[in-house]
């Protein structure tokens, strides 16, 4: 599993995207170019302060390449200097979903697509290449599952009510805006939601967005937990073949993410926090963690 740290040091941050077109086994990928180096590399740039990774990487592919895409799953980040200081991109693989005007065009003056092959000859830096290699080590074609814990919702002991109605506090909220922000990276279809207020509130933000309706199921909650059927649950969405997001509480996802995938036994995630499992074919290929 790959856990992305989304901490903040004196290394510089940025974000970038491998974004693919055509058929899995064949695929073309989108290289950009930019005047002021005179090289080719992939869509990427700086994260602005306090932005989430994906959120800067979604930015960035918008702004060079006026590509809408559906992202999968993480890739190696490359490491290196500029001007003196560490410096840290973090990379996800994207399938194409439309392309539209880019923004940025005072940076990038070109996009191509290339197969994979001629994408390798035309990348000027090395740790580009290296993507290309990560690229094919399992099919591009996946779908996500996202399984969200709810955000910060205050001291249990100090909520005087019923708990299924203890509310998201203020951090709590904040994570939220930050999660509809991120989510989108994965085109979501389907949202499905303990019937607790705290889980709710954590999906409300990105549903309003996205347009989608929020579907309670009392299995993914605490009272109403069930294993099998929270399975069931789960695995039915995954054979759906759609892009959807199960949230829930921290007494009922480790048990699920390890009835899903061996890999992830056991992981608990933060509180706002959330786990993507990207799966084909019915198998779950690679499990990306993110921390908000």
């Amino acid at each position: 599993m790959t856990e992305r740290d989304t901490g903040r040091d004196d290394t510089i941050h940025a974000a970038g995207v491998v974004v693919w077109r055509g058929s899995p086994a064949a695929p073309e990928v989108a290289l950009v170019h930019r005047p002021k180096y005179d090289d080719w590399s992939f869509p990427k740039g700086k994260l602005k302060r306090g932005e989430h990774p994906l959120a800067g990487a979604l930015r960035e592919l918008a702004e060079e390449t006026g590509i809408t895409a559906e992202f999968g799953r993480s890739l190696p980040s490359s490491h290196y200097l500029k001007g003196g200081r560490p410096k840290r991109v973090d990379y996800w693989l994207a399938r194409l979903v439309a392309e539209g005007p880019r923004t940025d065009t005072d940076e990038v003056d070109g996009v191509v697509w290339l197969p994979v092959d001629e994408a390798a000859r035309r990348l000027t830096y090395e740790w580009d290449t290296g993507l290309l290699h990560a690229l094919g080590e399992v099919s591009p074609a996946t779908t996500p599952l996202v399984l969200v814990r709810h955000g910060l919702a205050g001291d249990r002991q100090a909520w005087k009510g019923d708990d299924d109605d203890r509310p998201l506090d203020g951090h709590g909220r904040e994570q939220s805006e930050v999660l509809a922000d991120v989510l989108g990276a994965f085109r979501l279809t389907e949202l499905v939601s303990s019937p607790s207020r705290r889980c709710v509130q954590t999906l409300e933000p990105y549903a309003e967005r996205a347009g989608l309706p929020i579907r309670l199921d009392p299995v993914l909650s605490e009272s109403g937990y069930d294993a099998r059927a929270s399975l069931r649950l789960a695995t039915e969405a995954m054979a759906s073949n759609r892009p959807v997001a199960l949230c829930s509480h921290g007494k009922v996802l480790p048990e699920l993410i390890t009835g899903l995938d061996a890999r992830a036994s056991g992981t608990r995630p933060a509180k706002g926090a959330f786990l993507v499992l990207h799966h084909a074919g019915g198998d779950v290929v690679a499990v990306d963690g993110y921390g908000v």
